[in-house]
């Protein structure tokens, strides 16, 4: 499709919400306006009494390709991600191989091209054996990096304080945000060995990787970004003593930002008596107070973005014991919707969900302003929804290989409608296309 009018939307931006007309050429926004005209246009959506979104950038996704595809594989992750009005994920590298090399960049990247639903973005892994390639994978086109400080999925080491002065040294260097799972080891195997021999009771997990895991992390990654410049994104806050320690950095000049994700922010302690291990991802979802300060610190703009986390596994994985089974649950395809639904509950401003699910994601790993917002010149990557339907999630709707998720029959407010990637329409009526148009996209600034 060359052309593709949307008219009558009612835009949400950071800056408000505003009556435009939005028009696609050639993938780009080329016009926004009232009352444009629909001459020679292909297509033409009205979108009376509907919000149009731009398409959301879920900076954090681990889609399992290479390497482990027994778990969820990059065609059903990118279908979820684009139904759930998800135009550009960016990925992480710890698969198998971890992408911690210019090949495997490559490597990976022609992988995921020919299975894309979805505009995607790659990161590296930094560790104490790589961190010479920096430059090397920065030639290859990875937007940021990812750093393990603790136990995760493909057993990644965390990197030594030499080490991680040289990678955040080589982050000011190059202007390039490094992403921090932000637990300390040494301090998790501590307290998950104590905290073992009370049992396996789900909420169990929560005193294995206690806040002080997070707060003692970031506090060393901080003090080191202070004297290097470097550009710490700490993903994932749990605690609102993680967030804690990131305000104090930033107090004293250091340039940290900072994700959560919507588990965090909706789920609960009854969620690990209802859920068992389904509910167990790294960190831990703490609930309580947590999560009520979590939301309070959105609406108060102390956090840049908001990803999903995706990290899908078996049923097998999940079933096991809070000490045996995986960490973690797909959740691309829910991302949206819950924060939508806070949004439309009067949970937090509406103007939230375009910073902190779109621009703020595109303009830390270098994608903005091709990707983020609506504006001329952008990628046409549209999320049109309508706020007075209420919707509910079900299994048939997910598009996972394995349907395993929380939030299954939780119902939501707002519908999506329609989502638009570079102008091509991927879903409609809620509905996927089947238009597979999905491409690996690149740092632009």
């Amino acid at each position: 499709m060359n052309s593709l009018l949307v008219k009558n939307g009612l835009v949400v931006t950071p800056k408000g919400v505003f009556k435009l007309d939005v028009k696609i050429e050639n993938g780009v926004i080329s016009e926004l306006g009232r009352d444009l005209s629909s001459s020679g246009v292909e297509e033409v959506i009205d979108a009376r009494g509907h919000y149009v979104f731009p398409g959301v950038v879920d900076e954090h996704v681990h889609m399992r390709e290479p390497g482990l595809e027994y778990k969820d594989d990059f065609a059903h992750g990118s279908k979820a991600a684009v139904k759930g009005g998800v135009t550009t994920v960016i990925e992480h590298p710890n698969t198998l191989p971890p992408v911690d090399s210019p090949s495997r960049v490559i490597e990976k990247a022609r992988i995921l091209e020919s299975k894309a639903y979805v505009d995607f973005a790659l990161t590296g892994v930094l560790h104490d054996g790589n961190t010479h390639l920096f430059e090397d994978m920065l030639g290859e086109g990875v937007v940021g990096f990812k750093v393990f400080m603790g136990p995760t999925t493909g057993n990644i080491p965390p990197p030594s304080d030499p080490s991680l002065y040289e990678i955040l040294s080589k982050s000011a260097k190059y202007n390039t945000r490094i992403m921090f799972h932000a637990e300390d080891h040494a301090l998790i195997v501590y307290f998950t060995e104590k905290t073992k021999r009370q049992g396996d009771n789900p909420l169990l997990h929560r005193e294995a990787r206690p806040p002080l895991a997070e707060v003692y992390s970031i506090v060393k990654i901080a003090s080191i970004a202070r004297y290097t410049g470097g550009k710490p994104h700490i993903v994932h806050v749990s605690s609102i003593d993680a967030l804690e320690a990131i305000v104090k950095a930033r107090e004293i000049g250091v340039d940290i930002t900072a994700e959560t994700c919507p588990q965090y922010l909706v789920l609960d302690e009854e969620d690990y008596i209802k859920h068992g291990s389904l509910v167990k991802v790294n960190p831990p979802i703490r609930g309580g107070i947590h999560r009520v300060k979590l939301l309070e610190a959105v609406k108060k703009g102390l956090f840049e973005a908001i990803g999903s986390d995706h990290a899908p596994h078996t049923p097998e994985e999940k079933s096991k014991n809070i000490w045996e089974a995986a960490a973690g649950f797909p959740g691309v395809q829910t991302l949206f919707p819950l924060m939508l639904d806070l949004a439309l509950r009067g949970l937090i401003p509406l103007e939230k969900i375009p910073l902190l699910l779109s621009e703020n994601p595109a303009r830390l790993f270098k994608l903005w302003p091709y990707k983020g917002s609506i504006l001329p010149g952008a990628s046409g990557d549209l999320v049109i929804v309508d706020p007075n339907t209420e919707f509910t999630i079900k299994p048939e709707w997910l598009e996972y290989k394995y349907k395993l998720s929380p939030f299954i029959d939780w119902r939501v407010k707002g519908r999506i409608k329609h989502v638009v990637l570079r102008g091509h329409i991927v879903v409609r009526d809620g509905e996927l296309t089947s238009v597979k148009v999905g491409r690996w996209i690149k740092p632009v600034g």
